[in-house]
């Protein structure tokens, strides 16, 4: 007797191999989605329909009815091939998504979206259905508590060595029994040899962890669709915060293995010196990524198959608009009318200007100079398609970061969002200080190490690639990662509250490298844009003296490993994400590159934490708890305000106060400084005993 699936379920088996009929059975338990009538079939399936019902329906061990609806109009999503290239970067692209999304956030109840998904499934692209039916899980009331499973196990071609599917396939066809099949192993370097000097730091670059945190936070903060979705609170800051933080992540990673600051890509009309060859498939669309070779050029693109026509002219001239009001501290919208830049509004503006999302100020005047910086970067091999060539990973939000030019393009663009911040008003020490609030010790603890001693090492990952790519016997087939990991640590902070009544207060963690990449000390106003959030939390402080610990694993912009499609299909119905172990909600850095890699001999670092006050830092919010507590400071929280009045990167995201030339001289009594050590000991371990299948 066939069961019944709950709606997790339901959707998990929506997104299992997506460009495979919607009638094949899903999952481990051969769920059969039972449409209404042939309507539901492309046309050449239609024929068929009875042999397909009896073929694929009467070993159907969860059988899930689909309900008869007015058949929406998606002319439009439908003018994508299937097997074509799909980006978010692309307005065209963009377009259709966006009406995607609305048609499935425009469903009266839970039945007519299933009903609408089941009919779009098929007829447009694989990797726009992805991404609409994410956004529209994410937000619709009656989906938006549901889990999504990681985009690395809907699409592995997009994040890992192409030469992991043939194996794979032969696993599977040689070893019958799932249980006995053995992982497929990627060696970490597969896309480069340390040749390349910008090879070094790979393991961040391709981080399957880093890339999904990226495309995750593109499902929250969408471009296009619903003005309702996309207009979330404060949400062009948080595109400049969450990717100023990347920047300073990645060279962080980079002093780490003696390279230098990324240089800004600045001038379009310059060689591109770094290559990328990412050896990736994507097999969704029959075509493989392209590549870069060192040295190209941008050029001009006319692409009428993406409906894509823009010069570089057109790149200079918004970047050059944009360094105008940015210097006039004003912009012009729509109406022609002047809009200040104010101090804590402005940088919201400028965020959805650059980004650009349909938020932005004057498309016309400003332009899309972020995106159209992915896109002309992503096709400068076959700018006119005359090569009918697809484009290369940086003009794939998915894939983007895998890029090394991703962080020369994001560079460009920190900077116009420091240029802005440059012409703010700078914290005085009353607007740093915390009365009566004095940090007075600061140290990390990590089991087995010295004081003051974080370490990392190296940690294998198993990922299912069975529910992305079609198998024959199906069943689990795995792909064995390696990635970055830190051990466990604590910090411990010793607070005096000199008030005699209990004082609230905000902490805030950062570091930074202690020296820049000359082995040298750090002007305070270089340092500060290297600083990068590791934890912030609000305490309560009784009278004198306090001791806070709080666990690496309590930070507040990770997210542990991402869960499979498995661990998310056995389930029980009505399974809520409070009942879980964590409430994951997908968007959030991932939790084991929350310390960079260091040095064998140790790196040295300057660990920072401020105690703010609460009465500056509280948001009133609206009522009703969040439902995704995690990664709030790169992510927001889910339906509520961004959790801090402040600035985003205070007290860091402003040049300092007259008289401030080193770290040392910024600090008011509520902030403290202690140097700590990053060890990397260059040690493998085994897949965590969580992994699947068990060893």
């Amino acid at each position: 007797m066939a069961q019944t699936a709950s709606t997790q379920q339901q959707m998990l088996y929506l997104l299992e191999r997506p460009k495979e009929p919607f009638f094949i059975p899903k999952g481990d338990r051969n769920a059969v989605f039972e449409a209404p009538n042939n309507e539901y079939l492309v046309e050449r399936f239609r024929p068929l329909a009875d042999e397909l019902g009896t073929r694929f329906g009467e070993d159907a061990g969860v059988r899930i009815r689909v309900g008869q609806i007015t058949v929406p109009d998606i002319s439009l999503p439908m003018q994508l091939g299937r097997n074509e290239f799909f980006s978010l970067f692309i307005p065209y692209h963009r377009e259709m998504a966006g009406r995607l999304i609305s048609v499935l956030m425009g469903m009266r109840n839970y039945d007519d979206f299933l009903s609408a998904s089941v009919f779009c499934r098929d007829r447009v692209n694989p990797y726009m259905f992805v991404y609409a039916l994410s956004v529209a899980i994410l937000h619709r009331n009656d989906t938006k508590n549901l889990r999504l499973p990681p985009l690395s196990e809907i699409f592995p071609d997009k994040y890992l060595d192409s030469r992991v599917f043939p194996k794979a396939r032969e696993e599977a066809n040689v070893v019958q029994e799932a249980s006995s099949r053995i992982p497929i192993e990627i060696q970490r370097d597969y896309t480069a040899s340390d040749l390349d000097i910008e090879h070094r730091v790979a393991y961040f670059r391709e981080d399957i962890g880093i890339n999904l945190h990226h495309w995750h936070w593109h499902l929250v903060y969408p471009f296009n669709g619903p003005r309702e979705i996309v207009n979330k609170d404060r949400r062009g800051e948080l595109f400049y915060y969450m990717h100023q933080q990347i920047q300073a992540r990645y060279n962080f990673e980079r002093f780490c293995n003696g390279l230098g600051r990324v240089k800004r890509l600045h001038d379009f009309r310059e060689p591109i010196p770094e290559g990328y060859f990412s050896k990736l498939d994507n097999t969704m669309a029959s075509r493989v990524y392209a590549s870069r070779p060192a040295n190209m050029v941008l050029q001009d693109i006319n692409r009428d198959v993406d409906q894509l026509v823009f010069d570089i002219q057109d790149l200079e001239r918004w970047r050059d608009r944009i360094i105008e009001a940015i210097q006039l501290g004003r912009v012009i919208n729509e109406k022609g009318e002047s809009v200040d830049l104010t101090e804590m509004g402005g940088i919201d503006i400028i965020g959805n200007m650059v980004e650009a999302s349909i938020l932005t100020i004057n498309r016309n005047l400003y332009g899309d100079l972020h995106n159209f910086g992915h896109v002309v970067i992503g096709i400068c091999h076959d700018p006119d398609f005359r090569h009918l060539e697809t484009y290369t990973p940086v003009a794939d939000p998915s894939t983007a970061m895998r890029d090394p030019v991703f962080y020369r393009l994001h560079a460009f663009v920190d900077e116009l969002f420091h240029m802005h911040k440059r012409t703010l008003p700078r914290y005085t020490t009353a607007q740093l200080d915390y009365p009566g609030i004095r940090v007075t010790g600061l140290e990390v603890i990590t089991k087995g190490r010295n004081k003051n001693e974080l370490a990392t090492y190296w940690q294998k990952r198993d990922v299912d690639l069975s529910r992305g790519v079609d198998f024959s016997p199906r069943g689990a087939v795995f792909a064995r990662i390696t990635h970055l990991q830190h051990e466990p640590f604590i910090f411990r902070i010793q607070v005096e509250n000199g008030t005699n009544a209990v004082q609230t207060g905000t902490v805030r963690i950062f570091m930074a490298p202690k020296f820049d990449e000359r082995k040298l000390s750090m002007l305070f106003r270089d340092q500060r844009i290297l600083f990068i959030e590791l934890d912030k939390f609000i305490v309560e402080l009784k009278p004198k003296v306090n001791v806070i610990e709080r666990a690496s694993s309590q930070n507040s912009l990770t997210i542990p490993w991402e869960r499979t499609f498995r661990d998310l299909e056995t389930n029980t119905p009505g399974t809520t994400p409070e009942s879980q172990p964590f409430s994951y909600c997908g968007c959030g850095w991932p939790e084991h590159m929350l310390i960079p890699k260091g040095a064998p001999g140790g790196f040295p670092c300057e660990l920072f934490v401020m105690v703010s006050n609460i009465k500056d830092d509280l948001v009133q919010q609206p009522k009703g708890q969040s439902a995704c507590p995690n990664a709030a400071s790169f992510c927001g929280l889910r339906d509520q305000k961004y959790p801090d009045k402040r600035s985003m990167g205070y007290p860091f995201d402003r040049m300092p106060r007259t008289g401030v030339d080193i770290l040392s001289q910024f600090l008011t009594p509520n902030m403290m400084v202690t140097d700590v050590s990053i060890h990397h000991f260059d040690r493998t371990e085994p897949p965590p005993a969580t992994d699947k299948p068990k060893q």
